[in-house]
């Protein structure tokens, strides 16, 4: 029986892809094989030895000590694309919402009083004030092409902007994705110096901290709209601002406000609503439900923010083994060694590295001894061992 710790309300239909019969899922289980969460901030949290998987419903890790668990072995599993059609269709919101001045023209209208005569002449006397523009035509500058930047990049031009992408890391699958009317910025500079409107889909690291800042806000063209869905900090604030006051802005969609940002005018601020559709949560449920599985039954990896990529379909008429280590040489040298003392042939074999952590599943003819699991254990290097027996 393996135990589930929940330190979020995590969708029904992500749990129920964890049979009852092989688990028990608590919010308050002290000695859980696995995490599964949402925004729950584990840094301060006394995470227990027996974890050996933290799922994260969701695509940012930011709320999950990922190098201490990286150190001790343990995948973080996320969910990325799963939320990616609720952030698109926001940030389609946001530009809508910012190009048509809807919400203070909503505003506006909530003030208008008396008869239906009256209400019509002030409505057709107000409207002047809230005219806006169109997207279509409109150049839209996307940073960050996976899974949300791509459908972004895609609707955009569907609704006949000029679309303009950004993302020297660009996997061959996700190009594949793009609509052939997405042009390719060659640097961010050629990118701003284009749009009417720039979209940013990044993670918060230090190469992305204030990513938008004044000299590139500086090359858009006058009017400007910048949409940040992605995390706080990538735009500088203090240069938004100051945009927004000099007009080279015309507005700022963010959905993560601050005490700076909130209550501006041109400022249109969500409480952190990307992912909040019961579609996405139930997606990053499932996705991530189901990637905890896989890795505490099988040892597979699909997902992991740390961990690289590794699935082994099972073979072998014996148990599997799976190691995470240091990736120096001659360690697959030294399993190996380990595993022909205690005579026991290897079925199958995968090997995987990622940076300096490498990971290796091994299908055996026959089932290992607790001794030889110790040896294992004991090689320099090696941050956790763990034995999968035959599935029945």
């Amino acid at each position: 029986m393996y135990k589930i710790l929940t330190l979020n309300n995590i969708s029904v239909k992500g749990l129920e892809r964890l049979p009852r019969e092989k688990y028990e899922i608590s919010s308050d289980t002290s000695s859980p094989d696995a995490v599964m969460l949402r925004s729950f901030k584990m840094h301060d949290m006394e995470i227990p030895e027996t974890v050996k998987a933290i799922g994260r419903a969701g695509a940012g890790v930011n709320n999950i000590p990922v190098d201490k668990m990286t150190k001790r072995g343990v995948p973080v599993f996320n969910a990325p694309g799963a939320n990616a059609n609720a952030v698109k269709e926001l940030v389609l919101a946001g530009l809508l919402i910012a190009t048509r001045n809807i919400y203070p023209a909503m505003k506006f209208a909530e003030t208008l009083e008396g008869n239906d005569a009256e209400v019509s002449t002030a409505v057709e006397s107000g409207k002047k004030n809230y005219v806006g523009s169109e997207l279509h035509s409109k150049t839209l500058g996307v940073i960050g092409l996976g899974a949300i930047g791509i459908r972004v990049a895609n609707a955009a031009s569907a609704l006949g902007m000029k679309v303009v992408g950004y993302d020297p890391l660009i996997s061959v699958e996700n190009a594949w994705k793009l609509s052939r009317n997405i042009q390719q910025a060659m640097s961010l500079d050629h990118l701003f110096s284009q749009c009417d409107a720039i979209s940013v889909h990044v993670p918060l690291l230090d190469a992305t901290k204030g990513l938008v800042s004044k000299e590139r806000i500086a090359m858009m063209n006058d009017g400007a709209i910048v949409v940040n869905l992605a995390r706080g900090g990538i735009c500088d604030d203090d240069a938004v601002l100051a945009a927004l006051e000099s007009g080279k802005l015309s507005s700022y969609v963010i959905d993560f406000p601050t005490s700076k940002l909130l209550r501006h005018p041109n400022v249109i601020a969500f409480p952190h609503l990307g992912a909040s559709t019961g579609e996405a949560e139930e997606n990053c449920a499932v996705m991530v439900a189901d990637q905890v599985r896989d890795f505490l039954e099988d040892g597979s990896i699909r997902n992991s923010v740390n961990f690289p990529e590794a699935v082994l379909p099972r073979g072998g008429s014996g148990s599997r083994v799976t190691i995470a280590n240091a990736n120096v040489p001659n360690m697959v040298g030294q399993i190996s060694a380990i595993l022909a003392k205690a005579n026991l042939n290897i079925a199958d074999l995968l090997n995987k590295s990622r940076g300096e952590l490498a990971y290796t599943i091994i299908d055996l003819d026959g089932t290992i001894e607790e001794s030889a699991l110790n040896d294992l254990r004991g090689i320099e290097g090696v941050l956790s061992v763990r034995h999968l027996p035959l599935k029945k």
